[in-house]
């Protein structure tokens, strides 16, 4: 499938706000969904719509087998060995709740420690804070260099006391590839667990959870042209089935008396109550176009789209990117701030234009504090994005600081 041919597939780039074209560059934030993946909701709603495992009908059954079969997609597009090592929950947040609450809570005590970068998003980091009220272990934050490199400083802070290693293979602020192999070895040198958020490269890159040898490994739906509310949790098989439950209710046990249970296999023990099959119906059809495009075509596609926009950005006075400026490093995220104008205003203006970008902390407060700058802007691209959108956002950037009532 031609990169060219991609846009049509996305109805809502057909939108025009305040008289442009929508020029829709928030996608590290969430994605557009293909038309693919919509038709495909709409099909398990008009023909086969049940809950699945619950009954013996033919609308529960046929609802069952697609979302086993969405569960299969995953398993081979992250290559994990195993169905039952796939967990359906509602988010990366979730899952990462679920990582806390059923292996960390447990099994942390005082003395531990947790290592997390500073760059981490909210989600990887207050979830650690309570784990380390709850258990009395140490949260401790590697700072990276000011480029966003880890340092090797940084990982000598994963160290025999270290339990748990936990970070993102792409930071949502910076857009960098991590090199998670790597980490991933010096924390198991360590005796430690490495977990991975990959919210941020599942949709940008190959994955394979073998290969990276992670214990661990979290993403979401909505940020691959997949629908809210599906995320992914793998985990290794022998460390699931030493984990409780983390919800409760149907589905996820076996048989139930009244002062006793006990539960379902994997990975249903981890699946309480009634399931989204319309987001794993979605995330299977999001997948499957992914991969008719090509995940490596999915990468070389961005690194295109981020080297022309970091070239042209440096061009412009008073824009000041966060981060590595290495196009190869990044997967399509430019982070920014422009000399005088908050990025709100900023984002407020290039809406007027009909472009979207991102605007805030980023759900990353401790880097903000860290790095001086207490929120910024974002631009991220994807598959449908083009390199006449990079050059229209060019164009109009600049006069930003013009309609502020800056003559420079």
């Amino acid at each position: 499938m031609a990169m060219l041919n991609v846009r049509k597939d996305f109805p809502i780039l057909t939108k025009v706000h305040n008289g442009h074209p929508i020029v829709y560059f928030d996608n590290a934030a969430t994605t557009q969904k293909p038309r693919q993946v919509i038709d495909a909701i709409v099909d398990l709603l008009e023909h086969h719509n049940g809950n699945p495992h619950r009954g013996a009908h033919i609308l529960s059954i046929e609802a069952g087998e697609l979302y086993d079969e969405a569960r299969e997609s995953v398993r081979r597009f992250i290559n994990a060995p195993s169905t039952e090592e796939i967990v359906f929950v509602r988010n990366t947040t979730e899952a990462l709740n679920l990582i806390a609450r059923s292996y960390a809570e447990p099994k942390l005590k005082k003395g531990d420690k947790i290592v997390i970068p500073i760059s981490e998003h909210h989600s990887n980091l207050v979830t650690w804070q309570r784990v380390c009220e709850k258990t009395g272990a140490v949260l401790e934050f590697m700072y990276l260099d000011k480029e966003g490199h880890f340092t090797d400083e940084d990982l000598a802070k994963i160290d025999d006391k270290t339990k748990i290693v936990s970070f993102a293979a792409v930071s949502n602020v910076f857009g960098m590839k991590r090199p998670v192999k790597d980490i991933v070895a010096k924390a198991h040198s360590v005796g430690a667990i490495a977990i991975v958020d990959g919210a941020q490269s599942v949709p940008h890159m190959k994955t394979d959870v073998q290969d990276l040898d992670c214990d661990f490994f979290v993403f979401s739906g909505h940020k691959m042209c997949g629908s809210a509310s599906t995320g992914v949790l793998y985990g290794k098989k022998a460390i699931l089935e030493g984990m409780e439950p983390f919800l409760l209710g149907g589905d996820m046990i076996e048989y139930v008396q009244e002062q006793s249970t006990t539960f379902n296999e994997l990975p249903f023990k981890f699946e309480a109550g009634s399931q989204n099959v319309e987001g794993a119906v979605a995330l299977h059809a999001a997948i499957d176009y992914l991969e008719k495009i090509g995940m490596d075509k999915v990468e070389a596609h961005e690194e295109v789209l981020t080297k022309r926009c970091l070239e042209g950005m440096e061009k412009i006075p008073h824009i000041h990117i966060i981060g590595s400026k290495d196009p190869s490093e990044k997967t399509g995220v430019i982070t920014f701030t422009i000399d005088g104008v908050h990025p709100h205003d900023a984002a407020t203006i290039l809406d007027s234009f009909g472009i979207a970008i991102r605007s805030g902390h980023h759900c990353a407060q401790p880097l903000g504090a860290h790095l001086g700058v207490e929120a910024s802007n974002r631009a991220s691209f994807y598959i449908y994005n083009t390199e006449e959108e990079v050059d229209y956002f060019l164009e109009k950037l600049p006069l930003v600081r013009k309609q502020m009532g800056f003559k420079d």
